[in-house]
């Protein structure tokens, strides 16, 4: 009875003593629970800082990789990329243009023989030795592209390989620019002398054919003699016309130019060959359906230009065949003036590829009556206009020359061009 009255109280104390020991360590257990609650508080903080910079961190090299990019396609320069393996992994548009491939076409392709295939390879110095610089002459794309050929190494900041950036720099139109001064040079030069020429010659050739009618008048009753002064004329009338052509090709006049109906020029220049053209066994075509209305040209320089082509076709085409006139419009760009093709195309004897680059050479001629001014005054009036002229040949295929006629949209509105009338077509070349 004792006993148990002595136990009750130790029972109690004891039973006190848990609960304080339990509350001791749920204050412990929530004051952890919190500091743990503060951390990972804080951790969020700290984490969604973090994932904020990185987004926009992210959002900062997207941006700039589109503006790379973007300066990259705005390049005229043809870029290739490769990285460390030699794989090309980027390009930019003026690549695609030079070398006429797509860029699936070129991303994912090895290096060197990519460059091997395009025929850019003949640098073995500038392809297996990388340096700042260009290639030390032109190379030619299978598009007809001029180019020189770049290769340099790309590095990190700090230092260590990238890969290799390949530059292609197109100088076509530098090329021709250059070769058009030189051009002028040479006009300048014989242009002075050819002047010269013309007026000591010109004195003689008209006593020549002062005297041929004064005696074709006195031998009208011996026609034998009449026709060697008649021969005499002609003669005469050949040379002056030959002088004529040479101060045309050395000294052309600068072009007056205003707007032409395109159909009633293709008309005019068809009906100024006609007398040709009906000796020959040669059909004409005329295809306007993509041609502007009118032209911005000189309408005579540019009948000159027609009639000397159209001349050059008959005469590439001695068993006959067909000569077709296309005009049509192209845009270059959004920025630029829109150029007009006036194509002359034969079905004649082609011309051979060694002659192609002499073809615009004064007296170059591979016919024996042929003076090699025809198509050096086409060049040159052409030139003058602004424009070019291109030659596509296949030897026994035939040929076609392409005038590229910048127009100058600004010169007059819409409305007003529209309000030409042109002349007809059809009537200026039926006599063809």
């Amino acid at each position: 009875m004792d006993q148990a009255v002595s136990t009750e109280p130790v029972g109690a104390e004891l039973l006190q003593e848990a609960f304080r020991s339990f509350g001791a360590a749920t204050a412990a257990l929530e004051q952890s629970y919190r500091a743990l609650q503060a951390k990972v508080e804080r951790l969020d903080l700290e984490l969604a800082d973090r994932n904020e910079a990185l987004r926009l961190n992210l959002l900062k090299n997207e941006a700039m990789c589109g503006e790379l990019q973007a300066i990259l396609e705005s390049l005229s320069t043809g870029v290739l990329v490769a990285n460390q393996q030699g794989t090309i992994h980027r390009c930019n548009r003026a690549t695609t243009r030079l070398l006429g491939i797509g860029p699936d076409g070129i991303l994912g392709r090895e290096l060197e023989p990519f460059l091997a295939e395009q025929g850019l390879d003949g640098h073995r110095d500038v392809l297996q030795h990388p340096f700042q610089g260009a290639s030390p002459y032109p190379l030619v794309t299978k598009t007809g592209a001029l180019i020189t050929i770049a290769r340099t190494s790309a590095h990190r900041d700090g230092g260590q390989a990238a890969g290799t950036v390949v530059l292609l720099h197109d100088i076509t139109d530098l090329h021709r620019l250059e070769e058009r001064l030189h051009r002028r040079d040479r006009l300048a030069s014989m242009g002075e002398m050819v002047g010269r020429i013309a007026h000591e010659i010109r004195n003689p050739l008209g006593s020549v054919e002062l005297f041929a009618s004064m005696l074709r008048q006195d031998l009208e009753q011996d026609p034998i003699l009449r026709s060697y002064t008649e021969h005499i004329s002609l003669a005469v009338q050949a040379m002056d016309r030959l002088l004529s052509n040479l101060l045309t090709y050395t000294r052309p006049a600068k072009p007056n130019k205003a707007w032409q109906a395109t159909d009633g020029l293709v008309g005019e220049s068809l009906t100024l060959a006609a007398h040709v053209l009906n000796r020959s066994h040669v059909t004409t075509a005329v295809d306007l359906k993509e041609a502007p209305p009118n032209l911005w040209c000189d309408a005579m320089q540019m009948r000159q230009v027609l009639v000397n082509l159209i001349l050059n076709a008959v005469e590439a085409m001695p068993d006959g065949g067909t000569l077709t006139i296309t005009v049509s419009e192209h845009a270059r760009s959004s920025r630029d003036q829109p150029v007009v093709h006036l194509a002359v195309r034969d079905t004649g004897t082609g011309i051979e590829p060694t002659h192609l680059s002499r073809l615009f050479d004064p007296f170059f001629t591979t016919r024996e009556d042929g003076t090699g001014l025809g198509l050096a005054i086409v060049h040159a009036l052409v030139e003058g206009h602004g424009g070019r002229v291109e030659v596509e040949s296949e030897p026994k295929q035939g040929t076609v020359f392409t005038v590229v006629l910048p127009q100058e949209i600004r010169a007059l509105s819409a409305q007003a061009r529209r309000s030409i009338r042109p002349i007809g077509l059809r009537e200026a070349s039926r006599t063809c």
